[in-house]
């Protein structure tokens, strides 16, 4: 009866901490995200997509520049890392199983995942930036690619793993080469978790700023220039927040805003299709 009696308490301990760390963690996210809603639906206007920046201390303008700058960095980052990652994932799952260096690049790809990315940034500067002698989008789009290409490779081989062997027994037993068996039966299966992962890391470099201060840079001016300096909205955010113009942080929060939205749209897309393809 006393162990019965222990075992009750300490189960209700375990549950009562299991739920103030849960909701400890809920509040804080709550409290960000309420703080980004109401500064940042305030501050949204019209001017802040379709006009450039203005000169500092004068008020208006936008932010059409970053806009679009952070588009063609983070497209360009997602066209170079995905395929990285994929095709690294389906080498682990597939054609290096079970071997020395599938578990060596794993743990490699599970260290780069939790490697901050500003040291990432520094490395590109390094490679890129330094010996070409300026920033470019390029540098910019290369880091943000470094940084999703383990998320993607170690989704794509977890995902890629749990499919059963037998699917593909059964399409060799029907004459269908490997590369086919790979792309017409397991990329399928698995297709709704790969997705999943590219997503994920999307939504991981979306609001990434560090590395681009090192590689891309900053741009006052509206410019698609790819190998010069180009302006981002996390590098905007960051020199508007550190500026002394209320105007300035008022933009800053629109843009805040802006990026927490798209990530929020993006993971309800997402989570949309891959309920229709279990469906």
């Amino acid at each position: 009866m006393n162990i019965e009696r222990r075992r009750k308490a300490e189960n209700i301990i375990a549950l009562f901490l299991s739920s103030l760390a849960a909701f400890s963690g809920i509040s804080w996210l709550v409290f960000i995200l309420g703080d980004v809603l109401i500064h940042g639906i305030g501050a949204l206007k019209l001017s802040l997509f379709i006009s450039d920046p203005v000169p500092p201390g004068v008020e208006g303008g936008g932010l059409r520049n970053a806009f679009a700058g952070q588009m063609l960095i983070t497209l360009f980052a997602t066209l170079i890392g995905v395929p990285f990652g994929v095709l690294g994932g389906t080498f682990l799952a597939e054609y290096a199983r079970g071997t020395r260096v599938a578990a060596v690049v794993s743990i490699l790809s599970d260290i780069m995942v939790s490697v901050p990315s500003i040291v990432i940034g520094t490395f590109i500067y390094a490679v890129l930036v330094k010996p070409l002698g300026h920033f470019s989008g390029w540098a910019g789009a290369t880091a943000l690619a470094v940084i999703m290409i383990p998320v993607v490779l170690r989704t794509t081989e977890d995902m890629l793993s749990l499919v059963p062997w037998t699917l593909r027994e059964a399409a060799f037993a029907l004459g269908a080469p490997y590369y086919k068996v790979i792309i017409q039966v397991v990329y399928r299966a698995a297709a709704t978790g790969i997705f999943t992962g590219i997503l994920l890391a999307v939504a991981r470099v979306a609001g990434e700023t560090a590395p681009l201060l090192f590689t891309s840079f900053n741009n006052a001016y509206f410019s698609l220039n790819m190998n010069g300096p180009i302006s981002s909205l996390t590098a905007t955010i960051f020199q508007y927040a550190m500026g002394p113009y209320d105007d300035w942080h008022a933009q800053a929060w629109a843009a805040s805003f802006v990026i927490t939205a798209t990530v929020l749209l993006i993971t309800i897309v997402g989570r949309i299709l891959i309920s229709w393809r279990l469906k």
